[in-house]
């Protein structure tokens, strides 16, 4: 909107206006402070958008510092040489879009270049390698697929190519996200059987092999971590599990809220699939889908006696195309994001520059740090089970004397935005505090600390008090 505007008020009495003294290029060293001035612009252009559920807070205009600085903009950490080149906003720390480290969000702004141009297919190329380090799978039959969409697209990717109109499928359910992907099957034509579990817990083990022992299944879908209610689904026993009563049976795990600060071992656990998205742990600005199949997947796929159902979502259309761009050849078939893709490629570099399993021990740690708090204030979690509890966010009982609609808007003024409930048996009853990606590795930032002392004093503002 902002190009709009400048190109109808170009005359330089109205740009001075708008940004102020319009000068010829400068001669000294001191920089132009257009970046601040114009990102004052677009967010005054920029509407008051709608809350993404009916309880939730993702936009408070109101607690953005708006004052034009001297110079540009930044926003400071917990320690002053700590800086981020990012506008000031609140904390984003709902489960997904998280917030972005400054490389990851300056990759963004690469200049445009085709997405067959020499250096886009090597960077394409190198991001579809890194994903196999990320799932950690050394299988040459493995194959990854980044397509641009949200995460909800792997549910089309697995519908539409692994399984056939009539084709059973048993659902393992946790929430509002595994009733979901049941939902995408059937509009495919799959015949599911839900196993659901009581709010806040997951299917247990007996119960599922007696499920796999009363029917053969071609497939059976897991939410890692349903996002609705923060369970976590335990996968190594599950496969060793359906490898040993229904070794047939293909292993298909729904991972956007678990890929990257849960471990998933994709070869060692014999899994089948994993889909996921680039928002939440992974750290990466939204719009792409990512998943990971196995060889036997893949076999799957090219075995089907009807085509797949859908032309964007299908392997037929995309799968040279992955493994052209993995071989450093350029291929079309629908034009991928480049600016996606580097942000992507930025991210992947930084989780894989040091092992996995600290990565996944340092959101271990923040989260029974905040669990504690949690428990500190007399409150209880969805997901009550500690061994089934995700560790990238925390859904949290409120009081029965706070409502969402009063906690969250005072955790916004207090620069820190949750998310409220969307499972719908329970939806105004709780939030969900997200702690994922670089709010967690980078102590310097605070984020984990300020969040917490906001609960803390939003509640007791809310007239709460632990018995």
């Amino acid at each position: 909107m902002v190009p709009e505007v400048l190109s109808r008020y170009s005359s330089r009495s109205v740009l001075r206006r708008v940004l102020g003294p319009v000068s010829m290029p400068r001669q000294d060293k001191t920089p132009a402070n257009s970046p601040a001035r114009l990102s004052l612009i677009s967010r005054h252009l920029a509407p008051d958008y709608p809350i993404n559920t009916p309880y939730t807070v993702e936009r408070h205009p109101d607690s953005i510092d708006t004052s034009l600085l001297p110079k540009t903009q930044t926003r400071q950490l917990s320690h002053s040489v700590a800086m981020s080149s990012q506008p000031p906003h609140p904390t984003l720390l709902i489960p997904g879009p998280i917030e972005f480290d400054d490389a990851v969000l300056q990759s963004m702004s690469h200049f445009s270049e085709s997405h067959t141009a020499p250096g886009f297919v090597a960077t394409f190329g190198e991001t579809l390698s890194m994903l196999r380090k990320l799932f950690q799978t050394t299988d040459p039959a493995s194959q990854p697929f980044i397509l641009s969409g949200s995460g909800t697209l792997g549910w089309d990717l697995v519908a539409a190519n692994l399984i056939e109109p009539g084709e059973d499928v048993l659902m393992l359910g946790t929430g509002y996200f595994s009733n979901g992907f049941a939902d995408c099957l059937r509009v495919y034509g799959a015949n599911v059987t839900e196993l659901r579990a009581a709010v806040g817990t997951k299917p247990q083990l007996p119960e599922i092999e007696k499920a796999l022992a009363e029917k053969k299944y071609k497939a059976i879908t897991v939410t890692h971590v349903d996002t609705s209610t923060g369970v976590l689904s335990e996968l190594e026993n599950l496969s060793a599990l359906v490898h040993r009563v229904s070794p047939d049976t293909l292993i298909l795990v729904d991972g956007v809220c678990s890929v990257a600060c849960e471990v998933i071992d994709f070869d060692g656990w014999k899994l089948d699939g994993v889909v996921t998205a680039s928002q939440k742990a992974i750290g990466c600005p939204a719009g792409l889908s990512i998943s990971m199949f196995s060889g036997r997947a893949m076999e799957a796929f090219q075995s089907r006696k009807a085509p797949p159902a859908s032309y964007f979502a299908s392997m037929g259309n995309w799968t040279h195309i992955m493994q052209n761009y993995e071989h450093k050849k350029p291929s079309y078939f629908a034009t991928p994001s480049p600016q996606l893709i580097h942000a992507l490629h930025t991210a992947l570099t930084q989780i894989l520059a040091k092992p996995l399993s600290e990565r996944f021990a340092l959101h271990k740690a923040a989260s029974d740090r905040i669990k504690q708090a949690v428990a500190d204030l007399g409150l209880k979690q969805v997901a009550a089970n500690p061994d089934e509890q995700a560790h990238g966010m925390t859904a949290i009982y409120l009081p029965e004397t706070v409502k969402q609609t009063a906690i969250l808007p005072s955790l916004a003024q207090k620069g820190v935005v949750f998310a409220g409930g969307i499972h719908k048996e329970i939806a105004t009853k709780y939030i969900r505090f997200g702690h994922m990606g670089v709010s967690v590795l980078d102590p310097r930032r605070g984020d984990i600390d300020r969040a917490i002392k906001a609960l803390q004093d939003g509640l007791s503002e809310c007239g709460y008090q632990k018995a």
